[in-house]
């Protein structure tokens, strides 16, 4: 059972026919992602998906070339310089916060369509959600608001756990105001968290390394596009250490973690291939408002609940938007 995310725009969208170009070579987008190719390849057919509801093929009447960072902030202000020097028409800046802002360093001038997992215009993408002004839009998918959430998903789950593993990016824009959030959220529900930070791979076996010594009961993985990338070793040592965990994306549950909540990443990525398109047809970036997702998906693994030994509240259940058996 699943029910679809949604997205609200706030305003229109302004547009106006594509002139044919049969004697000019493609345009082309640079995508720019912090994320890597082999865990994100569903969200890029999704933003394919956006391309070509708005008219543009990839390899006929438009080109895409691609940089992945795969979770290490510093290699993105290079490769949108790169997109820049080069001069590319779009730089689609996906995988949150660290890909936008060195998008929006690199250029003023070429039009940039961003993901990102909190308030862009508090970070300075834009000026506002209406009106975004500059080079600039995109979508806002909210993926960092509701940590709180998912630590009460998780004690519903095992409301006797004693320790909760947290797992935050120090590295990431919003890595402070995640730790507050889940300290602020673990007192009123009267438990205990222990946060180990990881924001390289040394860091994440150092991270994996303390939440054994602190014989956390249960885990949560905080939203961070390092995280993201690194997605199949967490899961691994979740179950290697039989550790019921929560994640942000449905992605993380499809791939055997215990739960996710969080907003449905294609549509986003489909969003952000759709204002592209929109761009490419004469749309300025400054007349696209700021999609905000609003609303989440809740999915459980039932086979890892299984394999955990856990089982799950029949409420819990009949709040999943999508059961995994």
């Amino acid at each position: 059972m699943r029910r679809r995310e949604f997205f609200g725009v706030a305003g229109g969208l302004a547009a106006w026919p594509y002139a044919a170009r049969a004697q000019q070579p493609a345009p082309v987008i640079g995508y720019l992602s912090a994320r890597s190719p082999g865990e994100t390849t569903a969200l890029v057919a999704a933003f394919r998906k956006g391309l070509g509801d708005s008219g543009f093929v990839e390899g006929q009447n438009v080109a895409i070339e691609y940089h992945w960072a795969e979770g290490q902030y510093d290699r993105l202000a290079e490769m949108a310089a790169d997109f820049a020097r080069r001069g590319v028409a779009i730089i689609v800046a996906t995988g949150g916060e660290p890909s936008a802002l060195a998008a929006k360093a690199a250029t003023s001038r070429i039009p940039i369509v961003f993901t990102t997992g909190g308030d862009p215009v508090k970070i300075g993408l834009v000026e506002s959600l209406n009106r975004p002004g500059g080079n600039a839009t995109g979508v806002s998918l909210l993926t960092t608001a509701p940590e709180s959430k998912r630590l009460g998903l998780l004690h519903e789950l095992v409301p006797g756990a004693k320790i909760v593993g947290v797992m935050i990016d120090p590295n990431y824009q919003e890595a402070e105001a995640q730790a507050r959030e889940l300290r602020e959220a673990a007192a009123t529900l009267g438990e205990r968290i222990h946060v180990a930070y990881a924001g390289n791979d040394k860091e994440l076996d150092s991270a994996f390394e303390r939440l054994i010594r602190e014989q956390v009961a249960v885990l949560l993985v905080a939203a961070a596009p390092f995280l993201d990338t690194r997605r199949d070793r967490i899961i691994a040592f979740a179950a290697e250490r039989r550790l019921p965990a929560v994640y942000q994306f449905r992605e993380y549950a499809v791939s055997g973690g215990l739960m996710s909540y969080g907003v449905s990443l294609p549509d986003g990525y489909r969003q952000v291939g759709n204002y592209a398109g929109q761009i490419l047809k004469g749309t300025k970036p400054a007349d696209l408002p700021i999609v905000q997702s609003i609303r989440f998906e809740f999915v459980i693994n039932l086979k890892t609940a299984k394999n955990l030994g856990l089982e799950v509240p029949a409420m819990l259940l009949a709040r999943a938007d999508e059961v995994i058996e």
